[in-house]
Order: C-alpha cells, then structure tokens, then sequence
C-alpha cells in the first residue's frame, strides 16, 4: 500500500511553507503504508503535471495534497474542489488567471475522497486543532486539489484523494503576533494522524461538520 503525500514550495513572499516542512518529518511507512513524499510548485498548471507524473511513477493507492492556509486556527481537510481559478496574488511564476476554469472538460466541482470527518475527530482526539473546512480557496491550492480530483475521475479511478490546510509555523508568525500557528512538529503529527486514518477507515464517520458561514 502506497500513500503519496506533497507539500508546496514556499509562496506569497514567506521563507517557508509549513507544508513541505512538515510531511518531510513524516515516517517512511505509517500503518504498513509506504509514505512518498513529493514537493510541488505553487505554479498554475505546473502543479497538476508534477503531481500526475508523479502518480503514474509510483500508482500510490491514497493520494493527500497539502497547502498552507495563513490565518486558520487548525488543521483543515478540505470537502469540496471548484472548478475556478481566480487568483488574487501571483503564482511563482507570475501567472494570475482571473475567473478561469481549471479544466474545461471538468465538473463544476468534486468532492474529496477521503475520510475528512474521521481524519478531524483522531486529529482532535490527539490534542490538536482540527476541522472540515468547505472552501480550499480559488488560488494554487483548490488548483491542485481540483486537478488531483480530476484525474481520479478521468485516469486514476482505483486512487482516493484530497487536500488538508495547515496553519502558519510558529516561526512564520514572530511579527504575526495576532496569527494563529501551529509548530511543524504539531503540523506533521496532524498529518501522519490524517495517514493513518486514511489508510484504516473504510467509510468516514457521520458526525456534524459543517458550518454556517
């Protein structure tokens, strides 16, 4: 059993992403799953074709993309990925597509195949902020996860899938005094519980997730 896990190179004029940062911490093997870890490209469209390079290389059965989201209290898998991209800051590269659909043969969106309610509930069990969030944004990150869905649906059908947020790194917030943030440390236990559970959870829990706004 394989799980491929990436992160994104740092973006948006930080030093870091806790991302990358946190799946390198990651063991080599999580419940008998070998874990491979992949960094990706904030970039339009480049970071979809790393990514389906990279799962034709290794066939991972499990599939977890991860993105840092600045300001959020906790550790968030996403449900849903829109079809849109609507940047409102550059990529690395300088790319800012306004109101663009990803893929144009795609649907209007696709849910995560992930077991996101269990993954909060063990991530809270272990004394971390969790929760399922329902919008990955409109930048690289609802990017990457919509085109991971997509290729799911289109070419990977056997593959599940999706993408969780991590808050700021404590060291990303020494002149953020107001910024909530986790340490790396507590970013990458959050990430080897989501793994774990993904790896052993057949079907996700039915426990309330949803919010009012």
């Amino acid at each position: 059993m394989k799980v491929l896990i990436t992160g994104f190179d740092p973006f948006g004029g930080e030093a870091m992403n806790p991302a990358y940062e946190a799946v390198k911490l990651l063991p080599d093997t999580i419940e008998g799953a070998e874990v491979i870890k992949l960094e990706v490209p904030t970039v339009f469209g480049k970071s979809i074709d790393v990514l389906e390079a990279a799962i034709t290389e290794h066939q991972p059965d499990y599939v977890i993309t991860v993105g840092q989201a600045g300001g959020r209290f906790g550790i968030t898998p996403e449900r849903v990925a829109i079809n849109e991209d609507d940047a409102r800051i550059k990529d690395n590269e300088g790319n800012q597509p306004i109101d663009e659909a990803i893929r144009e043969d795609g649907a209007p969106a696709y849910f995560a195949s992930l077991p996101i309610k269990a993954i909060v509930d063990n991530i809270k069990k272990a004394g971390l902020p969790a929760s399922v969030s329902n919008t990955a944004g409109t930048f690289v990150c609802n990017h990457l996860m919509y085109g991971l869905l997509y290729l799911i649906q289109t070419k990977f059908p056997n593959v599940r899938g999706g993408f969780i947020h991590v808050p700021f790194a404590t060291q990303q917030v020494v002149d953020k005094p107001t910024a909530p943030a986790l340490s790396i440390e507590q970013i990458s236990k959050g990430l080897e519980i989501a793994i774990a559970t993904t790896v052993t959870t057949a079907e996700d829990i039915k426990v309330q997730g949803g919010a009012i706004s």
